[in-house]
């Protein structure tokens, strides 16, 4: 009897874990909008952060970047 009662939760379980595989596989239902601010904040961020590690590892380029800057400013 107890081997029915082991073969049944192992059953249960694995139909558990399918389900909720199923469920969590499920894509979010997102607007355009809502796809675009969320893609617009990350790239923000992401590329705040790569450019501030990049001055530190290379501050030459920083200071490159810097002098193109002003001298665009100054054709302006």
């Amino acid at each position: 009897m107890t081997d029915w009662f082991g073969l049944l939760f192992f059953a249960l379980l694995i139909i558990g874990i399918f389900v909720g595989l199923k469920i969590l596989a499920k894509p979010n239902k997102r607007t355009e909008a809502e796809f675009e601010r969320g893609a617009a904040e990350s790239a923000s961020m992401l590329g705040a952060s790569m450019n501030a590690l990049q001055e530190i590892l290379d501050p030459a380029a920083a200071k490159a970047k810097e002098v193109q800057t002003q001298l665009k400013e100054r054709s302006l």
